[in-house]
């Protein structure tokens, strides 16, 4: 198996678009190798990046779940 993926995969596998993984990858978030006028990215990166993606998902899921009656008043205004 292949052990880098092309940035359009591993966007895919984030389920982000190709240009917030462009500048993920330019703020230095996110580790990848340039070959020739494209990058490659290595698939313990994107786990990496994946398994933060994930806690943001918990901690956004708790605070609806605390929140979610003060955020819907909120919304309306």
């Amino acid at each position: 198996m292949n052990e880098f993926i092309s940035t359009t995969e591993a966007a895919k596998i984030l389920g982000i678009n190709r240009v917030t993984l462009f500048n993920w990858i330019k703020s230095g978030k996110i580790k990848a190798a340039k070959v020739g006028r494209n990058y490659i990215v290595h698939r313990d990166e994107v786990k990496n990046v994946g398994g933060d993606m994930k806690n943001i998902d918990k901690g956004v899921a708790r605070a609806v779940k605390e929140y979610g009656e003060t955020l819907k008043l909120l919304k309306d205004e």
